[in-house]
């Protein structure tokens, strides 16, 4: 979702980081090879000339559309409607989901991790890079509210999804299904928390079930390089809020 203050965790280790400016000398093949790369055809491209306005921004900054790379991945960005925290509509024109480049290939390896667990599942993205210009008008709506303290203030440079290096993620069955994490995502509430799942099972607010699916994506997602966000099960970083306003750039 947002990562507002403390958007750290002790899972994981920060990757390196690179300009965003200096995408093109990344060689791809060398970061990751998958079986799925092969399902890539004109088939699987989205023709410029029906991207949206927005995704050819996307585009010309050198981000990567994720079911450009690899289509088992489910994208189904939750602001392209009102029934996400905000209660309003954030992406008018945008309904693909993108990444930096490294973050990019990162998650295809968290993809083929959680394929080679179980084959019948699927990573599920409901939210990537996300423009500083979505990230105002988001904060335009939440502020003067309880729900600011989720959002990184844009103002003091945002947050990684700002840079096109966080991910709002889950998993869902072959049949299209979400697995159940106890909590829908973009909840706000303790329930979300990654650090109190034995608690909240005691209390009878997440059940064992759902705590294992959650531990199976950070599983996946920390074997990929990703870092979990401690409040939100969903959220996941690929490197810290310091090393990306030292190494990347902002999404305008």
């Amino acid at each position: 979702m947002c990562a507002g203050p403390g958007d750290t965790s002790p899972e994981g280790t920060a990757s390196d980081c690179t300009s965003l400016a200096h995408a093109d000398s990344i060689d791809a093949d060398s970061i990751y090879t998958s079986p799925s790369q092969k399902n890539e055809s004109a088939s699987t491209l989205i023709p410029k000339h029906q991207k949206s306005p927005m995704a050819l921004y996307m585009d010309s900054l050198g981000l990567i559309n994720i079911a450009e790379l690899d289509n088992s991945i489910a994208i189904s960005l939750m602001y392209t409607k009102a029934d996400n925290f905000t209660g309003e509509i954030l992406y008018d024109d945008l309904s693909e989901a993108y990444l930096h480049p490294h973050a990019a290939y990162a998650l295809l390896k968290a993809q083929e991790a959680l394929k080679a667990l179980h084959p019948s599942y699927s990573l599920i993205i409901y939210d990537a890079a996300r423009p500083m210009s979505v990230q105002r008008k988001m904060w335009d709506v939440v502020k003067g509210t309880s729900k600011y303290r989720y959002i990184s203030n844009p103002n003091r440079g945002g947050g990684l999804h700002n840079y096109g290096l966080a991910v709002d993620i889950s998993i869902q069955d072959s049949l299209g299904r979400p697995l159940p994490m106890g909590t829908k995502v973009d909840h706000l509430g303790v329930e979300a928390h990654i650090t109190e799942e034995g608690e909240l099972i005691r209390n009878g607010k997440i059940t064992e079930t759902e705590r294992q699916n959650r531990i199976l994506l950070r599983k996946v997602m920390k074997a990929a390089g990703f870092r979990a966000l401690p409040s939100e099960w969903w959220h996941f970083n690929f490197c810290s809020r310091e090393e990306a306003r030292k190494k990347y750039n902002v999404i305008p």
